[in-house]
């Protein structure tokens, strides 16, 4: 029964889905436990199958899983392993999602469309999960979609100490990228001391993935500007920026993102003269073909690892961030 820590009554077990098993056993090393081993297949008809190998009848249990692609494999292998933990009478289920799936359909920009973050959320209640964590939610509303606490968790300690020891604030420039990352990328520059930026762009809405760049509000000529985002994808909205800024007169940009979901073509439009480093999270598993010499990728499980502990413990999450964001 090693892979299961007890405190007084309480028990933590920890498991994991199959996308990004090294992230879990990086938390739990941090958290001085183990992972329950998990007998997870794929059937030959597409079906998964999941089962712990060790009783968690009564225990506070932790279900990691990475969404990366597959995402709808992963997705489903959560749900049912979520599934036999409520039957094999876990006291209360955690899903740890560092990467919350479908975090972008999280409103009707047209009409007949879907709003698939608060599926998602339904779906992981119906299969019996009592609190949800996440890593910086692509919406904060998506927190109001669980019924049941949602503990959403910052990477921004974890890259700002990263750049406030790279980077000098007397020639940074903080860029959003958008609009809608205006509040984070402001936060951004009060920590940082460096002034802000905004990209205003405006996208296709028929047309997924596309962007044209319009214009630049704030000084950035002369200046190395940090490009703050939540996600890359294919990374075309970012290089458009890079480019943009670089066409105003900025001496470097580095990009910062917490989610490195990086689909085809991301990893060669990401290689772009103009774009100086990329400094990202493992939320994502990165394999090696997508890694090149001006990506850095930053261990997220201290931070992870310390959640799960102050949940165990009946403490609090939102004392770790200071009331950062």
């Amino acid at each position: 029964m090693a892979a299961i820590k007890i405190t007084g009554e309480k028990k933590l077990v920890l498991v994991t889905g199959r996308a990004h098993p090294q992230l879990a056993k990086d938390i739990a090393d941090e958290l001085g436990s183990e992972l329950v081993e998990t007998d997870s297949r794929t059937f030959a008809n597409g079906e998964i199958y999941s089962r712990f190998d060790e009783s968690v009848r009564g225990a506070d249990m932790f279900v990691i899983q990475s969404h990366t692609s597959p995402i709808n494999e992963w997705l489903m292998e959560q749900l049912i392993m979520v599934d036999a933990a409520k039957r094999a009478s876990a006291k209360r289920i955690t899903v740890v999602a560092p990467f919350y799936p479908y975090s972008r359909q999280d409103k009707k920009g047209r009409g007949r469309e879907p709003i698939s973050a608060r599926l998602v959320a339904d779906l992981f209640k119906a299969a019996g999960a009592d609190r949800i964590m996440s890593v910086d939610l692509h919406a904060a509303q998506i927190q109001g979609f669980f019924d049941g606490p949602v503990d959403h968790l910052f990477a921004m300690p974890v890259l700002l100490e990263h750049f406030q020891a790279k980077l000098d604030p007397s020639t940074l420039t903080v860029v959003s990228p958008d609009m809608g990352r205006v509040r984070v990328a402001d936060i951004w520059s009060d920590k940082l001391g460096a002034p802000l930026a905004i990209i205003h762009k405006r996208r296709d809405p028929k047309v997924a993935n596309q962007v044209t760049v319009h214009e630049i509000v704030g000084q950035v000529e002369g200046r190395v500007c940090l490009l703050v985002d939540d996600l890359i994808d294919t990374g075309r909205t970012i290089v458009k920026a890079a480019e943009a800024l670089k066409a105003q007169g900025a001496l470097g940009v580095v990009v910062a993102a917490t989610h490195a979901v990086f689909s085809d073509p991301a990893v060669e439009i990401l290689q772009s003269d103009f774009i100086d480093s990329v400094v990202v999270t493992d939320t994502l598993p990165v394999p090696e073909e997508k890694r090149w010499d001006r990506l850095e990728i930053l261990p997220i499980a201290p931070l992870i690892a310390r959640a799960i502990h102050e949940v165990f413990d009946d403490g609090s999450v939102t004392s770790m961030f200071d009331g950062a964001a």
